[in-house]
């Protein structure tokens, strides 16, 4: 008995295929799928692939090194540890694939992009939580408000925070880790408010042990990440905000390896006085940061998504449809 599965259908012939002809027959095989989202994914994928082979006239030894790169990139990933993400974040996928799936106008707050080290372990705490046991670094009292695109506060939205400890070391790169630290789960009050306290952010550097590592030496491009926070900001009715805050003035603001800086993102750095020590409980002189984030309604964000759609195939050079806000192959 044959192991083999039957054709689902009649497909043309395919020998002799050519540089010329390749990826037109690719095409028909991938088109037996009955989504049409699929379908036009894999459209486009297959023929920006093949284009970039043709276009660098592509080495065999060139495509081995690259299939040996993305096989150490998944060898290399764990649990805790996620290559792919990284090489995504330094080659500006993550950002590109947020700004278009998380479109911000007006006062929202921008987003950025979401790292390799967040986990989902993260303890649920109240506000005031302390994100760090290490005692002797310095400080950071964080005060943030959360409020619509009108203005009005919104109470009970999950703020998911995260960050490396005073050494840029996240809590994931301690090989002798036994529970989550430099994270929590927040959620914000009827005043839409929730704090923290953090430690300052140092800028550190993105793991260079691995594949994306090597990748980033190759091109001479340095691999220090500007100092921050991390947030994820969720609610039911509302788009999802990724994003992170950057104290001013690091050395590498404006040579993100990640590219996930944004001016909107950079803030100034203040001091506790003497009345925000009674109100909060931490000692006067810690540093501080203040910030205000906008959430954007999902229907809002959901019609700015679709317009964005709309103008990005309205140049393209083969016909396109719209399905729920997504560009499809059009049907002939």
């Amino acid at each position: 008995m044959s192991r083999c599965m039957p054709l689902s259908k009649e497909i043309p012939p395919m020998k002799d295929l050519t540089s010329d002809n390749i990826t037109e027959n690719v095409k028909i095989l991938n088109n037996q799928t009955s989504s049409p989202r699929v379908r036009y994914v894999f459209d486009r994928l297959v023929s920006h692939v093949h284009d970039f082979v043709r276009e660098t006239c592509l080495s065999t030894e060139e495509w081995q090194a690259g299939i040996d790169f993305l096989t150490a990139a998944g060898q290399i990933s764990n649990e805790l540890r996620s290559e792919m993400t990284l090489l995504s974040d330094t080659l500006g996928v993550s950002l590109l694939v947020d700004a278009i799936n998380h479109p911000r106008h007006g006062k929202a707050t921008e987003g950025t992009v979401l790292g390799p080290f967040h986990t989902h372990d993260a303890p649920v705490a109240e506000s005031g939580y302390v994100l760090h046991e290490d005692q002797e670094a310095a400080k950071l009292l964080v005060l943030c408000s959360v409020q619509d695109t009108s203005g009005e506060p919104v109470a009970d939205v999950v703020c998911d925070v995260w960050e490396g400890d005073a050494y840029g070391f996240y809590d994931v790169q301690n090989p002798n880790r036994i529970r989550p630290d430099g994270r929590a789960l927040l959620r914000t009050n009827k005043e839409g408010k929730f704090h923290f306290t953090a430690v300052v952010p140092v800028p550190y550097p993105i793991p260079m042990d691995g594949p994306v590592g090597k990748m980033l030496t190759l091109l001479k491009r340095h691999p220090n990440r500007p100092g921050h926070i991390h947030f994820m900001l969720r609610k039911a009715g509302y788009d999802n905000l990724i994003t992170a805050l950057y104290p001013r003035g690091d050395p590498y603001e404006t040579s993100d390896p990640v590219f996930g800086v944004k001016e909107s993102l950079v803030v100034d750095l203040g001091t506790v006085n003497d009345q925000i020590s009674r109100a909060y409980n931490v000692p006067v002189g810690t540093k501080m940061l203040k910030y205000d984030f906008v959430l954007v309604p999902e229907q809002e964000a959901r019609e700015l998504r679709a317009k964005r759609a709309e103008e990005a195939v309205k140049n393209l050079d083969f016909d396109v449809d719209l399905m729920d806000g997504l560009p499809v192959l059009a049907v002939d």
